[in-house]
């Protein structure tokens, strides 16, 4: 697989296609989808052959990424702490229980040099310093080191930080680098260790903060969400930078809505600001700023649908109301017709991060349909042609742009009813 995505070639081919869009010429986002809809009787999982594809592209990963101070920037997006969470992840899988040690002596390997060099800015959660702080209290834990505990007082000393107003000029309440992630990265730490890391009312302060950040914004701009949220001041709606990732977290830390009841009617009243942004065909526009135009083609974890689901599928939880269950089926559709994207492998924009989708509706709704969509689209991954002519993404061992989470996908086909995206998992109440 690997050897015909790095061929630069076909990379240099793609690059050229795009930029014939400059001419007048249409760029075809995805491949046709070559597969039927499901019917009752097909093979779902072929789990001994997804335990080759995986064994076969971690020798790749360990084989082209090596875990040095090179590779630590971009943290657990795209540098060596990503490629840690991997094989983390993997150590979980009880189908793959047998691996479980070298698993866990890999993930501690990649995570070195992260915990020896800065990724980035200390309180970024996926691209800093925050997730590898998160990431090493639960390996070191696991593999009982009781140094753990000296990663999870780094991680709970940038607390304060993210309680200041102006925490960042560039938007400070998003995924990536903002409140949102150090949230996302809390409530991890707190369902791994099955322990609290912070009380509710210190995860209420951060909450606080991010509510009365997207006010004030949504009042200064005029906005018609009562919550609005801006990254380097674009208004963006999907999972990594926008607002749906953001009121997922509002959602999630457990018993915000019963405590705080005007916040609680903002954050519903968001949700349902959302929803009706939703195309005929599934789809959402990628931020505030490109509502009402004809067509919205970007349908990426980041930006689209197959990120702003997990939104409304914690919605739907939550609140019990059909129709975010709707949306999420509307979104699982378009995905399916649309979703095979020519940028890759990875769950950041590529076929993986759309094949999780599928496994997200087949937790919700227990239809084999899904799991049969998730398994086509992890099979299209090794098809000649997505191998000939699929972007070679930057950083393709990666776990957001590359085949390492390529294999977290892969991990979760063979147990669907524990699958879920990195740090976004839906279905925990994280009560203990």
């Amino acid at each position: 697989m690997y050897k015909l995505l790095k061929n630069r070639f076909t990379a240099r081919l793609f690059r050229t296609l795009v930029s014939a869009t400059s001419f007048g010429l249409k760029m075809v986002r995805h491949f046709p989808n070559p597969y039927e809809d499901y019917q009752p009787g097909l093979e779902l999982v072929n789990k001994d052959e997804v335990i080759k594809n995986i064994e076969e592209n971690v020798g790749v990963i360990t084989k082209r990424m090596q875990p040095s101070p090179r590779t630590v920037d971009g943290g657990l997006y795209v540098g060596t702490t990503g490629v840690s969470y991997m094989f983390y992840y993997l150590s979980r899988n009880p189908l793959l229980s047998d691996k479980k040690v070298y698993f866990l002596e890999k993930s501690l390997e990649y995570l070195q040099p992260a915990l020896e060099t800065s990724a980035g800015d200390k309180t970024s959660f996926l691209l800093g310093d925050a997730g590898s702080y998160a990431l090493a209290t639960i390996i070191k834990k696991e593999t009982g080191d009781d140094l753990f505990k000296e990663y999870l007082k780094k991680f709970k000393s940038l607390f304060n930080l993210y309680l200041s107003k102006n925490f960042l000029k560039c938007g400070g309440d998003e995924f990536f680098v903002g409140r949102a992630g150090y949230l996302a990265g809390a409530l991890w730490i707190s369902r791994e260790l099955k322990i609290p890391v912070f009380t509710n009312n210190e995860l209420y302060k951060i909450c606080n903060v991010m509510v009365a950040s997207g006010k004030e914004y949504s009042k200064n701009h005029e906005s018609p969400c009562p919550l609005m949220y801006h990254y380097y001041n674009t208004q963006y709606l999907g999972a990594a930078h926008g607002i749906s990732f953001i009121l997922q977290m509002l959602l999630t830390v457990p018993g915000y809505l019963e405590h705080d009841k005007s916040a609680a009617q903002d954050i519903k009243a968001s949700i349902d600001f959302i929803l009706s942004l939703q195309t005929t065909e599934g789809n959402w526009p990628c931020c505030i700023e490109e509502i009402g135009m004809a067509e919205h083609k970007l349908i990426h974890w980041c930006h689209g649908a197959p990120g702003t689901v997990y939104l409304m599928a914690k919605a739907y939880l939550v609140y019990k109301d059909q129709k975010y269950l709707n949306a999420c089926k509307r979104a699982a559709d378009v995905v399916w017709q649309k979703g095979l994207l020519r940028k890759g492998p990875g769950i950041c924009h590529g076929v993986a991060g759309n094949g999780m989708v599928f496994l997200l509706l087949y937790r919700l709704t227990g239809d084999d349909k899904y799991l049969y969509r998730a398994t086509s689209f992890a099979s299209f991954i090794n098809t000649e042609e997505f191998l000939r002519d699929a972007r070679l993404p930057d950083n393709p061992e990666s776990l957001y742009e590359g085949i390492a989470g390529t294999v977290c996908y892969l991990s979760d086909l063979l147990v669907p009813d524990k699958a879920e995206f990195p740090f976004q998992d839906v279905f925990s109440t994280y009560m203990f």
